[in-house]
């Protein structure tokens, strides 16, 4: 939960370095999140309003949050624009997200050393 938190606090931070323990723990708890606020839809019989609101609550951190990751390995946010091309995109930045850090790049020094 630490994690998240932190992306949470840092919603607009777009700059910086962010670990892979960070993006992978955020990403976690959001699909946790998605998958109750669903059930909870389902039981009480309403349309999908609070996983769509969800969503908009939790699209710029997700925006910053990959694009720190993305730093992270080297690479600059533009990066996340592959996202709009259907399945290459989503493969490639797989890719990129799974890998590790660099040591220090232009982004900053290596987050695992603090």
């Amino acid at each position: 939960m630490e994690w998240y938190l932190k992306v949470i606090k840092n919603y607009v931070e777009f700059s910086g370095r962010a670990r892979r323990t960070e993006y992978w723990m955020f990403i976690l708890f959001n699909i946790l999140a998605s998958i109750v606020l669903s059930i909870i839809e389902r039981i009480i019989g309403i349309e999908p309003a609070l996983s769509g609101l969800y969503s908009l609550f939790i699209l710029l951190p997700s925006l910053a949050v990959g694009v720190r990751r993305l730093h992270d390995t080297g690479r600059s946010g533009l990066w996340l624009l592959l996202s709009f091309i259907p399945l290459i995109g989503a493969i490639i930045l797989l890719v990129f997200f799974c890998q590790d850090s660099e040591d220090n790049n232009q982004y900053g020094p290596n987050p695992k050393v603090f």
